[in-house]
């Protein structure tokens, strides 16, 4: 069945020149076997694709079976890569699904510069790789040239779907997720710099010369004025789904965050209402997480995704795509774990921004405040590029870091609600603004401010920046506010802010003073048709209340026991880390990504948690920190069992998922307001010990925008150290560092270690590790294959290099794999990597090698970690 949406709208579009579309092979692909504990075996095939003059490092996965299937293109995030999205591209092979997954220019392997998603350079792209993908017998066709084919991604990827099927006709059916609609009002909201986000942008995408020359002179030249002008926004305006709204006709799953100070609720509701004016099914998911932070839903929300495929792509109309609009709320904390507790809001259709208004009565005089002079200091509301780290979890649970400086901003309260308020949309206000100069920049936010005024909860962190034109001679403004969902408690006040400043804008920097006055009641929308519905009651409570009882009662005291946490292990109270038959599997997925793990950590070790990518390693350590729950076994820390939210937790320190830093702050200012946020005493940060150690000298005084990323790295890392926990824990580290800055990391680890202190650093840079570690454990497709002093891994006995006279052909590796008494063989530059079994003897081997033809030159015990990483996962790497 062609679900397609065909109609007259629905007009052929490959706007791109053909020529530049054509795919060229230019590199021999590479096919991996992907090992599964359920479903079909799934295989990865790297090719690198010439798309006009660019190359594209793609992989393919498909699953075996002769039968055509739909395709899906998965897109990365900005500054990631094809690999980001590999575990999802998996789980969608083995459901049927032909997926191509790339980096995106200037990202990855890829060459080309960043374009922002330009029609010219990554949506041609996007055409050149479905042309591909039609001429693979894999693929289901609609027609010749035509595949069947979905796109989704997330942010810079979920621009791209959108983009994708706007320019070209053969996309079926997209799931964009937390990404925009259009480019310049995300980044330039009412005329209003969002200087941090544009920054980070920079930043993350490897400076300014790595952009397109029209975008890099674009953001200097903003940056420098501080104020966007019209070029900059067309530029923008030109690479964003907005600018072929009306093209745009599939089926569209839109998932957007709600802690997301780049990309707000708005940027979806512009395109759902684009979207669907064109006739096409629209389904809206505002998730508890985003850009700023939060529970991004991960597991739900690809399940959701699998699903709108299945409907859409397969014609699989018996399945459950979910509601036309669902929200996540936060219903409390978990007092077993500490976790924020979600549960979903739904309703028949999406009730937009502004639906069932009730007006709130605001008090307060006209009021004056000041700009001060280079806006400084700036009002706090979101911390972009800190959402990785602990306020992620302050997020999910409507707390955050909020700052207004007396003297610079004008309020308004309300009455306390009668009854509890729940606001899902955009509250708006009409005010009277005046200022002694032409132009005021203000920025508008509704906070929640409990019973004693103590409490002040601004929702998301979110603030509304408005640009008012002409306001010397003054002016009425109306202020649309962020959207937000959240629940103002019977007996709370609404609070109006309309500050001067904020960290994350630019403001002016001339002093000036401005006169604000009330012309309208806030307007707050509560969308009256989405509700949260009751779980229904079983069956068995109306027909057997007596059972019903004797159930509850034995649930009661399950649950009683479960509540408190196991008791502190009095043997394992000098043990950093000890990890008994770990296990996770995400929901919907069709492997472990981590099973049955066992090892342990003493004091004073530098541990290398080494793996190829899928092996576990990252889960794993999600899993030690507390973010993530397992499916099984035990996690404890100084003998204490980790749950989200641990009091030994304070004992720990990562450097997980990378480090966001403000770059107008010093290094020293930046660890003095992470330290701040975390709400401990500033004694405890031992904030000179942990700097002493990362060694990074007089640059703490400098900005951190003009720091190396060696500098940064080392400043990620002492702020991970910050309190000097006794178990340190560094996530790829040394990603980006050139080899003398990697030297300087290594010693900064070591430093650490020698106190007695231990670290656990997960790394691909084998030579590095094997210079820095002590211990190593080595994991592969989520199982421990070995663990123990790095002397013993690397100098193992059962290991041999075999030299050959000539390269050896992988059918003769497969006949010495099979041979008696050998565990694997690995190709390598000087010939074979050997592992012995049990039964195996190095004679034996010799023997055999030789009655096979094998031209053997020499046979010895290898020295080097990388051979013994080979051998051990068997070349899965």
């Amino acid at each position: 069945m062609d679900l397609r949406l065909r109609g007259p709208s629905r007009r052929p579009r490959r706007l791109l020149a053909a020529g530049a579309a054509v795919v060229v092979l230019a590199g021999a692909g590479t096919w991996t076997a992907v090992a599964s504990d359920e479903g079909p075996a799934v295989h990865r095939a790297d090719r690198v694709l010439s798309v006009g003059d660019v190359r594209l490092d793609t992989s393919y996965f498909t699953a075996p079976g002769g039968e055509r299937r739909p395709a899906v293109l998965l897109g990365h995030g900005f500054g990631g890569s094809k690999d980001d999205v590999r575990e999802q591209a998996e789980d969608l092979a083995a459901d049927g699904y032909a997926v191509l997954t790339w980096s995106a220019r200037g990202f990855g392997r890829s060459t080309g510069a960043i374009g922002l998603n330009d029609p010219k350079g990554e949506v041609a792209d996007v055409t050149g790789l479905i042309d591909w993908l039609a001429e693979q017998p894999q693929v289901r066709l609609d027609e010749t040239g035509d595949p069947r084919v979905g796109m989704a991604g997330a942010s810079y990827g979920g621009a791209i779907s959108l983009l994708g099927a706007g320019y070209d006709d053969r996309v079926d059916a997209i799931a964009p997720a937390v990404t925009y609609w259009n480019l310049a009002d995300a980044l330039f909201p009412n005329g209003v710099f969002k200087k941090l986000w544009a920054g980070l942008f920079v930043n993350t995408g490897g400076g300014c010369h790595r952009f397109e020359d029209r975008l890099c002179r674009m953001y200097e030249r903003v940056a420098e004025s501080g104020t966007p002008d019209a070029e900059a926004r067309a530029l923008l305006e030109q690479r964003s789904p907005s600018a072929v709204a009306d093209r745009i006709d599939v089926p569209t799953l839109l998932v957007q965050g709600q802690t997301d100070s780049l990309f707000p609720l708005g940027q979806a509701d512009a395109a759902a209402k684009a979207i669907r004016a064109n006739g096409a099914p629209v389904d809206v998911d505002w998730i508890a997480g985003g850009h700023d932070g939060g529970d991004q839903e991960a597991d739900r929300v690809r399940a959701r995704v699998h699903a709108w495929f299945d409907r859409y792509l397969k014609g699989d109309e018996a399945v459950d795509t979910g509601p036309a609009f669902r929200v996540t709320r936060t219903g409390g904390v978990d007092s077993t774990d500490g976790q924020a507790q979600l549960r979903g809001a739904s309703g028949d259709r999406y009730p937009g921004l502004h639906s069932g208004r009730t007006q709130v009565a605001l008090t307060g005089r006209e009021q004056s405040f000041a700009n001060p002079a280079g806006a400084n200091p700036p009002a706090v509301s979101a911390l972009p590029g800190l959402g990785g780290g602990g306020l992620a979890q302050l997020s999910s649970l409507g707390v955050g870091v909020s700052l207004d400086f007396p003297g610079q901003y004008a309020r308004f309260d309300s009455a306390p609600v009668r009854d509890d308020l729940r606001i899902t949309g955009s509250p708006t206000v009409t005010v009277h603004v005046e200022s002694t100069s032409e132009d005021a920049v203000l920025f508008a936010k509704v906070y929640d401010v409990g019973p004693d005024g103590s409490r002040q909860v601004l929702p998301s962190q979110l603030v509304a920046p408005v640009r008012v034109e002409g306001a010397k001679s003054g002016k009425d403004v109306t202020i649309t506010l962020p959207a937000v969902d959240h629940e103002i408690d019977k007996g709370h006040r609404l609070r109006l802010v309309l500050a001067s400043t904020d960290l994350g804008y630019a403001s002016p920097a001339a002093p000036a003073t401005y006169r604000v006055a009330l012309k309208s009641d806030l307007s707050v929308p509560t969308a009256p048709g989405v509700t949260t519905a009751a779980a229904p009651l079983p069956a068995w409570v109306w027909w057997l209340p007596v059972a019903g009882a004797l159930v509850a009662a034995a649930l009661l005291g399950t649950a009683r026991r479960r509540t408190a946490a196991p008791a502190p292990d009095p043997e394992l109270a000098d043990v950093p880390l000890q990890i008994t038959d770990l296990s996770k599997k995400y929901a919907g997925g069709d492997r472990y990504s981590v099973r049955e793990v066992t090892f342990r950590v003493e004091q004073g070790q530098v541990l290398g948690l080494l793996g190829p990518n899928g092996a576990g390693k990252t889960t794993t350590l999600r899993m030690l920190m507390g973010l993530i729950r397992p499916d099984g076994g035990e996690i404890r820390v100084f003998g204490h069992a980790i749950r989200p939210g641990s009091p030994v937790l304070s004992r720990v320190g990562a450097f997980v998922e990378g480090s966001g830093f403000l770059p107008h702050l010093s290094g020293r200012e930046n660890l003095e307001l992470y330290w701040a946020a975390t709400g401990r005493p500033a004694g405890d940060a031992h904030l000179d010990e942990a700097l002493e150690i990362a060694g990074l000298g007089d640059a703490l005084a400098r900005a951190v925008r003009t720091y190396s990323q060696g500098m940064r790295q080392r400043l990620a890392i002492a702020q991970a150290m910050l309190g000097l926990p006794d178990l340190l824990i560094l996530d790829e580290p040394t990603n980006g560092l050139d080899p003398p800055q990697i030297r300087e990391m290594r010693e900064v680890m070591i430093r650490y270690a020698a106190a007695g202190r231990t670290v656990i650093v997960s790394s691909h840079l084998l030579a590095e590790v094997e210079q820095t570690c002590t211990h190593l454990v080595v994991m592969d497709r989520g199982r421990l294959v070995q663990a123990g002093p790095v002397g013993e891994i690397v100098g193992s006995g059962d290991t041999l290099l075999v030299g050959t006279a000539t390269p050896v052909e992988e059918p003769v590796v497969e006949k010495v794999t099979a041979l008696e008494g050998v565990a694997s063989a690995v190709r390598t530059d000087e010939g074979l990597l050997v592992r012995l079994g049990a039964d195996g003897s190095a004679s034996r081997l010799v023997a055999d090698l030789v009655r096979l033809e094998v031209p053997v030159r020499s046979v010895g015990p290898h020295r080097r970690l990388e051979d013994a990483f080979l051998t051990l996962i068997g070349g899965s790497a």
